[in-house]
């Protein structure tokens, strides 16, 4: 199959499942176009909004529209982190020795809905990083590898709301995209209740398996980019580190730590993908624009400057895109 074929391939196959997704979600097409960039990026995902704007729905029925095992972690202040990786229980045999046998926690799926992960303690939150990054878990001196493909679709509430605990910069940095969920318009508002109260709620059909997710993961990682291109993702992330040579004027002056590498890889991945989904097979300086806030917006740490003056690293990212040139200017000879 042609590289052309390909492209096109990726490009029905992604706007079908959105589709289907669709049929159940109101509104918020870049919400789900984002959970569908980290599943074939090979990324996760981190939902923000307040409750009720269908965070959970969404990523259930992304669930329903791929033949994917799918678990659900409902993180509460008491969940421990043997509830989500599992642990190992004591088996006795007929003849009775006791050996230890590991029950794999709600983790080991392809899909994972960690519900209201800032719920949690931190201690329970971090039991998420190995799997998120290395996708495997560790328990008790033994390693498992979880089957591919593995993403993790996590909601939280705003950290302003009782009973949240903020995520850890460790846990955080491993989100390809942090998502807002904003309320819906007047409009959608009236789509949702026509669909939810005037008859049953509609299904989507399983439209996509593990194969053919695996085979799109592989063509997004062979898009190509250009070197200015790949050039420009690194000084927007460079551009968040106060003190640096590309730091924009807000960095540093409201920014303590920038972005880290993943941040980059994050952009280059996701911009593969916006390619793609514009029938190119090519990145362009439009598709690392498009992504960036989604990609850096969590990677961002503010001073005791910027958040006593309420800036949001949102602010920040506006100021890069409007600051950072495409192409670097050259001194003159």
């Amino acid at each position: 199959m042609s590289v052309e074929e390909r492209t096109q391939q990726f490009r029905e196959r992604f706007i079908h499942l959105r589709q289907e997704i669709g049929k159940v979600i109101v509104g918020n097409e870049d919400i789900i176009d984002g959970a569908l960039i980290c599943l074939f990026a090979g990324g996760h995902a981190l939902l923000e909004g307040v409750p009720g704007l269908g965070k959970t729905l969404l990523v259930r029925t992304m669930s329903q529209a791929l033949d994917l095992q799918f678990s659900r972690i409902q993180f509460t202040p008491d969940l421990m982190p043997a509830d989500i990786i599992g642990t190992n229980m004591i088996d006795q045999a007929d003849s009775g020795r006791r050996q230890f046998r590991f029950e794999k926690g709600p983790v080991f799926a392809n899909v994972v809905l960690a519900d209201e992960i800032n719920r949690a303690t931190p201690k329970t939150q971090s039991a998420l990083l190995e799997a998120m990054q290395e996708h495997r878990v560790t328990s008790g001196g033994q390693t498992y590898t979880l089957e591919q493909p593995f993403v993790v679709l996590a909601t939280q509430n705003p950290l302003e709301m009782e009973g949240t605990y903020p995520l850890p910069e460790a846990q955080l940095d491993r989100f390809m995209l942090k998502l807002i969920v904003e309320s819906p318009t007047r409009e959608e508002l009236t789509e949702v209740l026509k669909r939810t109260t005037d008859r049953e709620d509609p299904t989507p059909e399983v439209i996509m398996d593990g194969s053919q997710v695996r085979e799109m993961r592989s063509l997004c990682r062979e898009v190509p980019i250009a070197a200015h291109v790949r050039d420009y993702a690194v000084r927007c992330v460079l551009a968040t580190h106060p003190g640096g040579e590309h730091a924009t004027a807000l960095s540093n002056q409201y920014v303590r730590y920038g972005a880290s590498p993943r941040g980059a890889q994050a952009l280059i991945l996701a911009g593969k993908i916006k390619a793609l989904l514009d029938d190119r097979y090519n990145v362009s300086f439009d598709d690392i624009r498009s992504i960036l806030k989604s990609a850096l917006r969590h990677r961002i740490i503010l001073n005791f400057e910027g958040e006593a003056e309420g800036i949001t690293t949102d602010r920040i990212l506006d100021d890069i895109l409007e600051n950072v040139p495409t192409v670097e200017k050259t001194a003159a000879v």
